[in-house]
């Protein structure tokens, strides 16, 4: 596909596809999870984590106490914590090893992947699976096929899907994008 209109299609049909695919049960499990949890961690690597990191800023502005997994000032995690993971494949060894950690920990882990089942998933309490394809699941059948390259797709649907917790965080918080700004970096 050369043509810019029928790629941003195509793009968009992907989208579409693997979002309303998200199971909202799940979703409301996560947005559940959040709202009760002492503090929050993100983590996730490569486009995934950055993504995570967006979605840490979001949490930080809605004034829940987050932290990005790796940062020098992350505090020690435990009970009455949540873990959330971005992970499309599940692999990487040092997401599983900080899944692992923190279910040892008795901190709840929700892991947002492309593969239900994986080394991560063993530790998870809550999955929300995102219908997409990745070159670290050419072992495994995925649900779909991908005109983008690699992950993109996950990673995409990824940031809306966190996107789309935020909207529902800030309903049920009852704040308003006007305090989130209030929050936001001013040493920039």
């Amino acid at each position: 596909m050369s043509d810019f209109n029928a790629l941003l299609g195509a793009i968009m049909q992907e989208l579409q596809s693997a979002l309303t695919g998200i199971d909202p049960e799940a979703v409301a499990d996560l947005r559940r999870d959040i709202l009760q949890a002492r503090r929050i961690f993100v983590a996730g690597r490569g486009r995934s984590g950055l993504q995570m990191q967006a979605f840490a800023m979001r949490l930080m502005h809605l004034d829940l106490d987050v932290h990005v997994v790796g940062s020098v000032t992350t505090p020690a995690i435990g009970a009455g914590d949540l873990l959330i993971i971005g992970s499309g494949s599940g692999r990487t060894d040092s997401i599983i090893a900080q899944a692992r950690r923190a279910s040892e920990l008795n901190a709840l882990v929700a892991l947002i992947t492309i593969a239900e089942e994986s080394p991560v998933s063993k530790y998870a309490d809550h999955i929300l699976h995102i219908r997409a394809s990745s070159p670290k699941l050419q072992d495994v059948q995925t649900e779909s096929e991908s005109v983008q390259p690699m992950g993109s797709l996950y990673e995409q649907s990824l940031g809306i899907l966190c996107d789309v917790l935020t909207a529902l965080l800030m309903q049920e918080l009852g704040t308003d994008p006007g305090l989130m700004f209030a929050r936001h970096a001013n040493l920039e």
